[in-house]
């Protein structure tokens, strides 16, 4: 049986999320682009990109993973999650599946190879919902010596993450907040079901870092910044958390922007409860990466620049503690 799906007497049930949705003849899930045809399951996006770019690595937000390199980034359209500030929500709420540019795995993978990316990443939209197309994507990059990297709201299910052992490299997972309520009401997703996402691909050895979009009078309580962090330590403190500033979009355009002084407040909270590596998005200061042993200063970033990279073979040049990370592409 695919692991994409199920059957369940007349029904089959979506096993790409953790939706689980169970489909009839005809019927399409939540995310408007896997639909079951003739009792198997059809990804009405395959092949169908909405977005596509060569961002900076660093863009994902990926730090921790082949930096100052580039990656081939597309997503298509649809999403599993309803978030009303989504910043790419042209393409994640658009339910449109003839929607994009037709495309095929050897072409993406030429297309990489000839721009001298390191990785391909799945991102813009939720992946998830396009893993059988981002599958063989994948799988075809990794024949040609490319790096594989998903950017994702963290609904995979089980089984998925299972089947994505061996075939994608890196995730960053989106933790949007620590309320069950929040989850469930507001962005049509579960809590529980990312926390346990987390844990599930750092258990399987995936470069997993997170990201958490700061949105005020929604998430930004201390309170609930350093349940996230406290989660992210207990997974793992070598985690790089990104601390996203907000800014209005889509459906959120009653809130002003983060202030940066509650982002530094979120970072001074990440230290706080023993993460290594903390660092500030969507705001002009420095992400700098240092030495969690001695505080050297190993990586100088500003935006998506690399201004310097003082790593020694994955180590501190200065005690030589090893930095966690994955830092060669071979």
């Amino acid at each position: 049986m695919s692991a994409f799906y199920r059957v369940e007497g007349q029904k089959i049930v979506c096993q790409l999320c953790r939706h689980y949705c169970k489909l009839k003849e005809g019927q399409v899930g939540i995310c408007g682009v896997n639909m079951n045809e003739g009792g198997k399951l059809k990804n009405l996006v395959y092949g169908k990109v909405a977005a596509l770019n060569i961002d900076p690595i660093e863009k994902k937000p990926i730090y921790h993973f082949l930096p100052a390199t580039t990656s081939l980034s597309l997503g298509t359209v649809g999403c599993n999650f309803k978030c009303p500030f989504c910043q790419n929500w042209q393409i994640s709420q658009n339910k449109d599946t003839n929607s994009g540019h037709t495309v095929t795995p050897q072409q993406l993978v030429d297309m990489a190879l000839k721009y001298k990316c390191k990785s391909i990443s799945y991102t813009y939209n939720e992946p998830t919902i396009f893993y059988p197309f981002a599958k063989d994507v994948a799988l075809l990059a990794k024949q040609n010596g490319l790096k594989n990297v998903f950017v994702s709201n963290g609904f995979e299910t089980p089984e998925i993450i299972e089947d994505m052992v061996g075939v994608i490299d890196a995730f960053n997972i989106d933790i949007k907040g620590f309320k069950s309520d929040y989850y469930k009401k507001y962005l049509k997703g579960d809590l529980a079901g990312v926390l346990d996402t987390v844990k599930l691909l750092n258990k399987k050895g995936f470069w997993v870092e997170c990201t958490t979009l700061i949105v005020p009078g929604d998430n930004d309580s201390e309170d609930e910044i350093r349940d996230i962090a406290k989660f992210i330590a207990s997974v793992s403190k070598d985690i790089p958390w990104h601390l996203s500033a907000f800014h209005p979009d889509y459906k959120v355009q009653d809130k002003g922007a983060t202030p940066i002084s509650t982002m530094q407040r979120a970072y001074e909270i990440g230290k706080e409860e023993g993460l290594n590596y903390v660092y500030l998005g969507n705001v002009l200061v420095e992400a700098n990466t240092y030495c969690p042993n001695c505080n050297k200063l190993l990586i100088r970033r500003l935006g998506f620049d690399v201004l310097e990279n003082n790593l020694k073979d994955g180590h501190c040049p200065a005690c030589n503690t090893k930095i966690a990370g994955v830092w060669r592409w071979f």
